[in-house]
């Protein structure tokens, strides 16, 4: 406590001792807390579900995907506010989910668009769960309060209509091409050698139906005489094949 004495003595330099973050947390009353968290959770929401209700789940077709990237999104959302508002850093926010990661993810292969897309989604609930959305004005004035930042809401908007222009921009660079591979496990292996390539080709698109544009060699098993071959072929308009990659029956989960 402060000595009634001695209060006379005090600057408005020695203001700034005191725990500023105390004194603006009583400021803000539960209704603008309200709507600062529906702000936060509705734009990052919506974001969210264009990102994978419109470039996600067009092409893929996984429910399971489309289950996780909505609820991780929001729960990180979620998180990220409540931690914001305690005395904890965001590292150690990110740190929880890392080693949620760790434990989850490492048992299970995850397609590389399936991490790319949720990566992108922890990157938004971050910048929205995290973005100022009300200002303190009149902070040496009789009477402090907290405003809506009209600016800062307008700016974090805009970052995610960036990222969601971007994601639009590179799928519909993926649709114009209409091109997918496929892993097939090959039999006749006299056919791999360079100098056969031709008959090599002939012979897939006979078997497999399909226009072969390339085609790489992988592992070859002389004691099978079998070996790995990666075609890649041109799909129709608005074909998907989200199951080229699959080798095993238990890898194919049907939503």
């Amino acid at each position: 406590m402060i000595p009634l004495q001695d209060l006379g003595e005090y600057t408005l330099a020695d203001e700034e001792l005191f725990d500023v973050q105390t004194i603006t947390d009583a400021m803000m009353t539960t209704s603008q807390s309200l709507a600062e968290l529906a702000i936060r959770f509705f734009l990052n929401l919506a974001v969210c579900w264009i990102l994978v209700q419109f470039f996600y789940y067009r092409k893929s077709r996984r429910r399971d995907y489309y289950f996780t990237f909505m609820v991780f999104s929001s729960a990180m959302l979620m998180l990220l506010y409540m931690m914001g508002n305690v005395e904890v850093g965001v590292g150690l926010t990110l740190g929880l989910f890392a080693i949620f990661g760790v434990i989850r993810y490492r048992t299970e292969t995850v397609p590389i668009r399936e991490m790319t897309y949720l990566f992108v989604i922890i990157a938004l609930a971050a910048v929205n769960g995290l973005a100022p959305v009300y200002k303190l004005t009149g902070a040496t004035g009789p009477n402090p309060h907290y405003v809506l930042n009209a600016g800062s809401v307008a700016v974090t908007a805009l970052a995610n209509l960036l990222v969601i222009v971007l994601v639009w921009v590179l799928e519909s660079e993926r649709l114009l091409k209409h091109t997918s591979a496929k892993l097939v496990l090959y039999d006749r292996i006299e056919l791999i050698v360079p100098e056969r390539r031709a008959e090599l080709v002939a012979d897939l698109e006979k078997r497999t139906g399909l226009k072969v544009d390339n085609l790489e060699i992988g592992h070859v098993d002389f004691l099978k005489d079998a070996a790995f071959i990666k075609v890649y072929y041109t799909l129709s308009k608005g074909q998907a094949a989200s199951i080229d990659t699959l080798t095993k029956a238990k890898d194919f989960i049907e939503q």
